[in-house]
């Protein structure tokens, strides 16, 4: 799971995925933006001026070797929506409503962007085909990370067991002190694997594990255990690197993160 660095665009990789597809989740340095959006923002919604988001887009692209008008990404909604690119979107309005997004074009790249919640990558190495999901509390316990799996079974024959998942960096469980109607929430949704997921620290409130409902979420989607990597780095404690809009109290830019087929 190594940082690589591309004229100042700093990134992070997966092993699993590292000689499958290209692929990035790219930290918050190299980029344009003045503060509080310092300095790689690639979210057009946060305050930050339109055209310094479209070059630090065109900047994490271009250190992948991905055409920045191969980008297709969704307006995300905290939903389990999932939409199929059949060829790239690449504006800064974004029209379709989804937290996944599908592919096995080798001309689109899939783009995401997070400031605390979790980014997670797929790949179908037998049916190559490529997914990307945005998995905040409200996404994880709707299992938006299963609805992409379903989407790539239904779409492109793709066998769970054979799909490799990354889980990339997002609030950690020491940071994500939740209420109870998140308790709430995640129970119903994953019975009594559910209290695995919560841990009581210093105060009344419990910590909700993201990282570990989506692992178990994508599990009982069907994936191997030995096909799915996790960064386990939180946002909130290092904010040197990436964006957290609970660190950083709702005044912050977003991360970007993209996964695409090789030719």
């Amino acid at each position: 799971m190594p940082f690589q660095t591309v004229d100042g665009i700093r990134y992070l990789t997966f092993d699993l995925l590292s000689e499958q597809v290209t692929h990035a989740v790219f930290t918050r340095q190299g980029g344009l933006s003045p503060d509080p959006w310092a300095s790689l923002n690639v979210g057009g919604t946060v305050g930050d001026d339109t055209p310094r988001v479209r070059e630090n887009r065109f900047r994490a692209f271009r250190a992948l070797g991905r055409d920045p008008h191969s980008m297709f990404d969704v307006w995300q909604v905290h939903s389990a929506d999932v939409v199929i690119a059949t060829a790239p979107h690449d504006s800064i309005p974004r029209e379709l409503k989804a937290d996944g997004i599908i592919t096995d074009n080798l001309d689109v790249t899939l783009f995401m962007r997070f400031a605390d919640c979790t980014p997670i990558l797929l790949y179908d190495p037998r049916h190559p085909a490529v997914g990307i999901v945005h998995a905040g509390w409200l996404g994880t316990v709707r299992k938006a990370a299963s609805a992409a799996v379903a989407a790539m079974q239904a779409a492109y024959g793709s066998d769970p067991a054979d799909i490799l998942a990354a889980i990339g960096p997002s609030i950690g469980p020491d940071h994500y002190e939740v209420g109870p109607e998140v308790v709430e929430q995640a129970t119903h949704a994953f019975g009594a694997d559910a209290s695995s997921l919560f841990h009581q620290n210093s105060g009344p409130r419990s910590h909700f594990d993201l990282w570990a409902a989506n692992r178990l979420a994508l599990r009982q989607a069907g994936l191997q255990e030995q096909n799915i990597e996790t960064a386990g780095i939180c946002t909130a404690c290092n904010p040197q690197d990436w964006y957290s809009h609970r660190g950083q109290k709702g005044k912050t830019g977003r991360f970007g993160a993209l996964i695409a087929l090789r030719g």
